[in-house]
């Protein structure tokens, strides 16, 4: 058996690891047309900002390494420029010239390459991306020279997605001042407005720049002796030392194309269960297959860990062994922005209603472990449910414990796990670590109420529809509320009080339905009950005045 890999790094090394576990006597060919086959790429950020000190940390495997370890024939900064099917071939040129390489199966692992967008000077020597070690090393030179310029050194981030984030933070480490411009109105785009708006609070904090709901439209040589200004599409213009250009990736499935593969969504490689392309002899993983996503839609997903996975499964399909075949993606990932740490799986509001599925949202504000218990602090959390109480994704934001809860909703997802399965979820207790009832229990207990029909909800999305045509009751205490967001025209009654108030919340409503709130949903809901058990109609807010705050706050900044 020959398998010849095309790629290296997540998708391509662990398929080359797996195969050679496999089969001992199996030749082994890996074609890398970079310098570096196995690098810690989700890792160069952390570099960037100090906290991964040695750059050689980041170099997980060397081909001579690779060769002493796994007998495996890596050559690096070698291109294989086509796939000739019928001899069953590859055509490859590095430093010895070109050559042709036969195969008995191939793996393809391209990987992915930057969106160029449509920009004015977007190949400015101060623009870079962030996906390997030389553009890490050019982005280090530029923050060092801008560091002993003299002036106050300025870095731009074009995007503010996950990777975009972590460029903000590691430039600001490093002492710069970074502006950050997103093209749509809140920063990580896949969670919702109201989430996104606490990581605006907290960039804000650490003095980054937002420019938010506008894009870069022309990049140009700086001004007063920085390297390059920006000019966006509101007209402001920006200095920099060094952009960094975080807008997306398509896969590089040119050479796949080029050999008659089939390509699907985006152009990435169309791929079966168990990575298998339209050709049986050649397989593919990484960043440029087709995968299905748990909310429906198909395309590339760029995460290290499925790419890990199909790099796996490719190699044991292609040696002859039992695959896992792949599940659909759930896209779960992670970042940390500063303090605040953001996680997200599954499906999310905005794409099932995009695609018309009809789904409930819950959103809590819990602590991350027993209240009582010093250093306590609240997780913000977000999930939406099918109506036959199948969770479908959740989102979280908060300082700490955000990791732990998606790990246990990503698996719940996963099994197919409902509200109820939520609720009697048995999870780790004790006062520094959890509670009693964990926001995880916590979320069934929400979706059980609001699916059985005893406690139907209303969120920011439905503000405008609730001012207009409902009584809008606040059960916070009268200081309390002062301090807080207001809905005009509510009345407010404090919890303690409602049920000595009934007459007066009946005269103020006048047949019409009540949408009560409090600070998190929690009081509005035992007011709630309590209105229902004396016949009122009544919605509780999800998320309380919280969520709203943070959506208000995301729908005005611009």
């Amino acid at each position: 058996m020959k398998l010849v890999i095309i790629g290296g790094v997540a998708g391509g090394m662990s398929a080359a690891a797996r195969a050679r576990r496999l089969d001992e006597k199996a030749e082994i060919v890996v074609f890398e047309a970079g310098p570096y086959v196995s690098f810690a790429n989700c890792g160069l950020p952390y570099h960037i900002a100090g906290e991964i000190e040695d750059r050689d940390s980041l170099l997980l495997h060397t081909p001579q390494s690779l060769a002493k370890r796994a007998a495996l024939d890596v050559r690096i900064n070698t291109e294989v420029t086509a796939i000739n099917r019928d001899d069953k071939t590859v055509t490859a040129r590095g430093p010895e010239g070109e050559y042709t390489e036969s195969y008995d199966k191939l793996i393809l692992s391209p990987g992915a390459v930057g969106v160029e967008p449509p920009i004015e000077g977007i190949n400015h020597p101060a623009v870079s991306t962030l996906r390997t070690i030389p553009e890490m090393d050019r982005v280090l030179e530029l923050v060092e020279s801008s560091l002993s310029s003299g002036r106050t050194p300025r870095a731009v981030v074009l995007g503010a997605g996950f990777i975009g984030l972590e460029a903000v933070e590691a430039l600001a480490h490093r002492g710069m001042d970074v502006s950050l411009v997103e093209f749509v109105d809140h920063v990580l785009p896949p969670v919702d407005a109201d989430l996104a708006s606490i990581l605006h609070r907290e960039l804000r904090k650490h003095d980054i720049d937002l420019h938010l709901g506008v894009g870069a439209q022309s990049i140009t040589d700086g001004r007063d002796g920085y390297a390059a200004s920006v000019g966006l599409t509101n007209g402001d213009t920006l200095d920099a030392d060094i952009i960094l250009m975080s807008v997306g990736v398509r896969p590089r499935s040119e050479l796949a194309q080029a050999a008659g593969l089939e390509l699907g969504e985006r152009g990435a490689i169309l791929v079966d269960e168990n990575q298998v392309t339209s050709d049986p002899d050649i397989l593919a993983c990484g960043d440029a297959v087709q995968v299905d996503f748990a909310d429906g839609r198909r395309g590339p997903v760029l995460l290290a860990g499925p790419a890990n996975r199909q790099g796996r499964r490719a190699a044991d399909h292609a040696l002859g062994h039992r695959t896992t075949p792949q599940k659909p993606v759930l896209a779960t990932a992670i970042v940390r922005v500063f303090d605040q740490v953001a996680a997200v799986t599954g499906a999310s509001t905005r794409v099932l209603s995009e695609q018309g599925v009809d789904h409930i949202v819950v959103r809590i504000h819990a602590p991350n472990h027993a209240g009582y218990y010093p250093g306590s602090s609240q997780i913000h959390m977000n999930a939406t449910f099918a109506r036959d109480g199948r969770l479908l994704g959740a989102q979280a934001v908060g300082v700490d414990g955000v990791d732990k809860r998606i790990d246990v909703l990503a698996t719940a997802i996963r099994a197919g796990m409902t509200a109820d399965d939520l609720a009697e979820l048995e999870l780790t207790y004790s006062p520094p670590f959890g509670a009693a009832k964990d926001a995880v229990n916590m979320l069934g207990f929400v979706a059980q109420n609001t699916l059985s029909g005893e406690a139907p909800t209303w969120d920011y999305n439905d503000y405008e529809d609730a001012v207009a045509n409902d009584l809008v009751l606040d059960v916070r205490g009268v200081k309390e509320a002062e301090r807080s967001i207001q809905i005009p025209g509510a009345l407010l009654i404090p919890l303690p009080e409602l049920r000595d108030r009934l007459d007066e919340v009946r005269e103020a409503a006048q047949g019409r339905a009540i949408a009560v709130h409090c600070a998190s949903g929690v009081r509005s809901y035992l007011a709630q009950r309590i209105l229902q058990a004396h016949g009122f109609d009544v919605r509780n807010f999800t998320g309380g005045s919280l969520s709203l705050q943070y959506a208000v706050e995301a729908w005005g900044q611009k």
